[in-house]
């Protein structure tokens, strides 16, 4: 199923489906996602009943270009993130680690998120 992927990314992958299986955003309830690489972090929440995605952040954007994707990076681009949300309305999300572990980088932008007042 995932031949072409190296064993860290196989492992990732495996625990990103069985992750999905069970977590599922509403439009009460959007999904909060994250990826991450060795240069920047994405964040995206998504109501998975629609298909559409709610709202967006990335350190591609021009105000966080200059934020490292590391866990300061990270929780300032959650807080950023929590801001936007609460813009929009929406208080609660479920997140969803993509797979990734809950350690470093991935707790520090829910933690970012949890800190603008955003429930998980």
């Amino acid at each position: 199923m995932f031949k072409r992927y190296n064993d860290k990314e196989r492992k990732r992958l495996k625990r990103k489906v069985h992750i999905r299986k069970t977590l599922r955003g509403t439009a009460d309830r959007p999904r909060m996602t994250v990826t991450r690489s060795n240069t920047n972090l994405y964040m995206q929440v998504i109501d998975d009943d629609a298909g559409k995605t709610l709202a967006s952040i990335s350190t591609l954007e021009k105000e966080f270009a200059s934020l490292k994707p590391n866990t300061k990076g990270a929780e300032a681009l959650g807080e950023a993130m929590g801001k936007r949300l609460l813009e929009k309305k929406i208080k609660t999300v479920v997140f969803d680690r993509n797979g990734y572990l809950y350690h470093g980088v991935v707790k520090a932008l829910a933690d970012g998120a949890r800190k603008a007042g955003i429930v998980f």
